[in-house]
This record gives structure tokens, C-alpha cells and sequence, in this order.
């Protein structure tokens, strides 16, 4: 079974983007594997607290993820 875990900042999706994520995340499982595996296909989303996450030795919070969807 097809088990997929998704990191984000907390707080960083709301319930509808959360369920949405899952949705399409499952459809592209189970279209490259089989539609057999949807109800066995696990989509976990875990929360870091803002700050706990680093990136090239430099940490990072939900406001970088805000300005970087402003700048694009």
C-alpha cells in the first residue's frame, strides 16, 4: 500500500487545501500505479512548527513561504 507524507508549516494549508492535497495526491498514486490501490493509498500531511525547518544551514518559517508565493 502507497504511503505518502507531505511536510508544510503548521498552519501553512487550511482544511480545504489539506483535502484537496490528498485528493490529487492519491489520483497521481493510483494513475501511475493502479485504481486498485485508492483505498489503500495513505496521504499523511505533518506540520513543523514555524522555524524548525532549515534549508542550506539557514532555518525557515511559514512568512519565507508567504514572500516566496508573493514574489512568483
Amino acid at each position: 500500500m502507497p504511503l505518502v507524507q507531505v511536510h508544510v508549516f503548521e498552519d501553512e494549508l487550511n482544511q480545504a487545501q489539506s483535502k484537496e492535497l490528498i485528493s490529487k495526491i492519491t489520483d497521481a498514486i493510483t494513475d501511475v500505479t493502479s485504481k486498485k490501490l485508492r483505498d489503500v493509498t495513505w496521504v499523511m500531511i505533518d506540520e513543523v512548527k514555524s522555524g524548525h525547518w532549515g534549508v542550506g544551514g539557514n532555518t525557515l518559517g511559514l512568512d519565507d513561504v508567504k514572500k516566496l508565493m508573493l514574489s512568483s
